[in-house]
């Protein structure tokens, strides 16, 4: 188990590395090529883009209609943020929420999505902010939404009555286009 937990630290750093140096700010003209259904409002501008890398933790839940079939369901995501230099600036995290260093915080809440162009990625979002902390770069974000999302997805598999209530993490990479 610590050689899996060590080997698949190697690897997220890896492709952290990798992801984080593909990671650049949008133009006006490709904002406005993002699917109709997750644009920020034509009032908004672009404050701030990073990049998370991370987890999305999902737990073996019986489901709600059918209590005697089970499914991945997601917890949480738990992930770093970084800006266009590489550098570290925040955290992502269960809420949703999005924390960075200068001490602010949002608390988003989802508005709509779409599925993402590659197959095996979580959704591409729109989430308006419905509470803020602290005063910082996310002090006047009123929109964020989630693209260019990599892997994430829950397992198809594995998850039944033997394996109630464990968590898995799915590494996942996205892009957060936060707007004011």
């Amino acid at each position: 188990m610590k050689y899996t937990a060590l080997f698949t630290l190697g690897l997220s750093t890896v492709l952290s590395g990798y992801a984080i140096a593909q990671a650049v700010s949008p133009s006006a003209s490709s904002l406005a090529l993002l699917p109709s259904e997750i644009q920020a409002p034509a009032d908004q501008q672009l404050l701030l883009t990073v990049r998370a890398e991370g987890d999305q933790i999902y737990t073996c839940q019986a489901k709600a209609d059918a209590p005697n079939q089970f499914e991945w369901t997601l917890k949480a995501p738990e992930a770093l943020l970084y800006d266009e230099r590489g550098q570290e600036v925040g955290l992502h995290y269960g809420g949703p929420s999005w924390e960075m260093k200068d001490g602010s915080k949002i608390v988003g809440q989802l508005q709509s999505k779409v599925d993402a162009p590659e197959a095996s990625a979580i959704p591409w979002l729109l989430l308006q902010v419905k509470s803020h902390e602290g005063d910082g770069v996310l002090s006047q974000v009123n929109w964020i939404q989630r693209v260019n999302t990599v892997g994430g997805k829950a397992p198809q598999t594995g998850c039944n009555s033997t394996h109630q209530n464990q968590e898995i993490r799915v590494n996942y990479a996205a892009d957060y286009y936060f707007f004011g």
